[in-house]
């Protein structure tokens, strides 16, 4: 059974089109990041899944429950971090975590949650004096609450320091490890190319590109820059090299081999060197950023298939 799933879903408000004609799957146990500028219809594709706004046209269902008929149900299983979250003020980190755990009907360690989340000086403390960053935690923590089989995280990674981002990361893995579909969208490129098995993006409501963030970048013809240090270098490895199918540019100079190719051309090239007899001692690469491919669906690259 799929997470999320989305047919023809279409969003107006009055003459603007939030949503065109959107298809989407999200199978169970799936980390899928969604991107897109702003305004590309981002936060109403996560309204429509709540039911916060229904749609036009189309349908929408997570975890199996008609998104507009069966949103009590659907709740009870979902996880959600909304980008405008608010937190009470007067009320402690433990007092939110009950607060949620009230609400799904369930009992739990509050304690446990927030250790999780690396609130644990700060449970007793009120929200009112939390940094952003802990407050981000803090609905974190919440979104946690009950084992949802669904995370919504809506920009999880927000007023987050470096530990605290890594910390993110690590729940999300591990909320995927047990079963649970995330579904995340982010202006923090790094981070959605970090724990991703996916991503689409979005652009005026359409979902313009659609896969694993290598696959992508291979598909839109980004370059990846592999520099190889050798202990020697063969007088023919540039004219072998030259030949592999995807490989544009080879430079050998000083025991270094510098390849520009495509993504998936990269274990053709160390393989052509090794059986070239020479000892490869060392390599790296250098591969588009998420950022390069976001910036070309949603700017220059025409339109493709999802």
């Amino acid at each position: 059974m799929a997470a999320i799933e989305l047919h023809g879903v279409t969003k107006r408000f009055g003459s603007v089109r939030a949503l065109d004609d959107l298809e989407l799957t999200v199978p169970a146990g799936e980390i899928y990041g969604f991107l897109g500028p702003n305004g590309a219809g981002k936060s109403t594709t996560i309204d429509v899944l709540l039911d916060f706004v229904r749609p036009t046209t189309g349908r929408a269902t997570v975890l199996g429950h008609d998104a507009q008929s069966e949103s009590r149900a659907i709740r009870s299983r979902v996880g959600v971090l909304p980008d405008g979250y608010h937190v009470y003020d007067r009320l402690t980190g433990r007092q939110h975590v009950q607060f949620a755990m009230d609400s799904k009907g369930i009992d739990g360690d509050a304690g446990a949650i927030l250790e999780r989340v690396g609130l644990t000086e700060a449970i007793d403390r009120r929200a009112g004096g939390y940094s952003k960053g802990m407050a981000q935690r803090l609905v974190l923590g919440m979104a946690l609450v009950g084992e949802p089989d669904l995370l919504i995280l809506d920009e999880p990674s927000t007023g987050l320091d470096p530990a605290g981002a890594r910390r993110m990361r690590e729940i999300i893995r591990d909320e995927a490890a047990r079963g649970a579909a995330v579904f995340f969208s982010s202006h923090i490129l790094g981070q959605v190319d970090a724990v991703c098995d996916r991503v689409g993006i979005l652009r005026e409501g359409r979902l313009v590109a659609e896969d694993t963030p290598q696959k992508l970048r291979s598909s839109i013809g980004f370059q990846s820059k592999m520099v190889v240090h050798v202990d020697r270098t063969p007088s023919d490895i540039q004219q072998r090299l030259s030949a592999l199918q995807g490989v544009t540019d080879v430079a050998v100079a000083n025991g270094t081999i510098t390849v520009e190719s495509a993504d998936d051309s990269k274990s053709a090239v160390l393989t052509t060197i090794e059986e070239s007899g020479v000892a490869v001692e060392d390599f790296t690469t250098e591969s588009a950023s998420l950022e390069d491919l976001f910036m070309a669906y949603t700017k220059d690259a025409p339109e493709v298939p999802a």
